[in-house]
């Protein structure tokens, strides 16, 4: 496994456009990312949702409309992957699976294949208001740096669901988010530190920023991009590779090298990755006596 430059955009929502106003400006993005030299770029849960967006608050129109845009979304994203030679993964879009919608995120290689993750909880928001269902369960996804986990948002909170990825080879977490709290921000925040340290794993996070008109009230997203490691030697004291500023609209670069993993599960403080049972060990119910 080689190292590997990471971008997370802090997305500032928009307004409006269709699918082509925001390939327009996901090509901009990108090609601004790749002079740095990223080569994973990840843009947060919902980025995309701005195509759907309507002149007033529309939910169920803009649900509608996102949906039925997903696929061409998606091809647009894979166009502007091919164009800049990078991996990419645009955000989420709401997908509809049956009589279900999903909401899922594609990653999108260089050459245009695109494989998708789902949410695999879903927040209640997104249960009762928006009517979107649990997703297929925690996948790895094979690329040029090892294997990779993609964790939506609120999943990242379940320590079960990043610990598969984990024991099935993911290196790295990457976790596109959209919180409109502080408080809901830092529950992201808290458990990407959390999952860091208890798999000795790298995990990024990267939220949308701004006023989100695809909702029925404008809500203003909160929060920044972030990288955690494991809290142990040879890293940061406080496990913060990299962040962004809070509420900014910006892109954050980190350079990732797995290599470094592999010296501190062995050399490490922590050996979570030696000692921890294949399943959860079994909880006791102990009434006092």
């Amino acid at each position: 496994m080689t190292a590997l430059r990471l971008g997370l955009l802090q997305w500032q929502v928009g307004r409006g456009g269709g699918v082509a106003g925001w390939a327009a400006r996901l090509d901009a993005e990108v090609a601004a990312a790749a002079r740095q030299g990223a080569q994973l770029l990840v843009m947060p849960e919902y980025a995309p949702l701005e195509l759907a967006a309507g002149d007033a608050p529309d939910l169920e129109r803009e649900l509608r409309v996102a949906c039925d845009a997903a696929v061409a979304a998606v091809d647009a994203a894979r166009a502007v992957a091919r164009r800049h030679g990078v991996w990419l993964l645009p955000g989420t879009l709401p997908f509809r699976d049956g009589a279900a919608i999903r909401n899922r995120a594609p990653l999108i290689a260089p050459d245009g294949r695109v494989a998708f993750q789902d949410k695999h909880v879903m927040t209640r928001f997104e249960a009762e208001e928006w009517g979107v269902e649990a997703g297929a369960p925690p996948a790895v996804f094979e690329t040029p740096w090892g294997r990779i986990g993609i964790s939506i948002c609120f999943d990242l909170e379940f320590p079960m669901l990043v610990r598969a990825q984990v024991e099935a080879g993911a290196w790295l977490i990457v976790a596109p988010s959209c919180t409109d709290t502080i408080a809901g921000f830092n529950r992201v925040r808290i458990a990407a530190a959390a999952r860091a340290m208890e798999n000795q794993c790298f995990v990024a996070i990267t939220p949308t920023v701004g006023a989100a008109p695809w909702c029925g009230t404008l809500d203003v997203n909160r929060g920044h991009a972030a990288v955690f490691g494991p809290v142990d030697r040879g890293f940061p004291e406080d496990g913060v590779l990299a962040r962004g500023a809070l509420d900014a609209a910006q892109w954050v670069f980190c350079d990732l090298d797995p290599a470094a993993l592999a010296v501190v599960r062995q050399q490490g403080a922590v050996r979570n990755h030696l000692s921890w049972p294949p399943a959860p060990p079994p909880c006791r119910v102990v009434a006092p006596e």
